[in-house]
């Protein structure tokens, strides 16, 4: 299981995700997983990287880990969590693509499409995420050509 002790998970989303993030805030506190809400905090209209940015920080500082993000199509928070050096953000909106993320990718934050799944696949997509390890091995090696050399 990735949850480690004393970390929180992190929560992000844009408007178009906002009432997802609430169910998923309610399933987390019913299930006892301390999480960070980094907004937003109402269904008015904002810009998902203004929410993404803060949350991919924590994870990064290490305090918190795993992270779930959700906007509309789950595409543009996708690609600002990303621009992270050591952000592993997957786009995921089946059980079985939460399980490879990590188990082949070592994601670190999952990312909901808000727009295109219901709340009880959001649920066990986040339970299969939280509760599945990097296999390691093969994998390894993939993972850490990631990280973008810098000049």
């Amino acid at each position: 299981m990735i949850l480690k002790e004393g970390k929180k998970i992190a929560l992000c989303s844009d408007h178009a995700g906002y009432e997802l993030k609430s169910i998923i805030e309610g399933y987390l506190e019913a299930s006892n997983i301390e999480y960070t809400d980094f907004g937003t905090y109402s269904a008015d209209s904002c810009d998902y990287a203004d929410f993404a940015h803060p949350c991919a920080e924590a994870v990064e500082r290490g305090e918190c880990y795993p992270g779930i993000a959700m906007c509309g199509s789950g595409n543009g928070i996708a690609i600002t969590l990303n621009k992270h050096q050591n952000i592993r953000a997957a786009l995921c909106w089946t059980v079985e693509l939460a399980r490879l993320a990590r188990q082949h990718n070592d994601a670190n934050v999952l990312v909901l499409p808000a727009r295109f799944i219901n709340p009880v696949d959001a649920l066990a997509i986040i339970e299969t995420f939280i509760s599945t390890d990097f296999e390691g091995g093969r994998h390894q090696n993939r993972i850490e050509k990631i990280p973008v050399k810098q000049n």
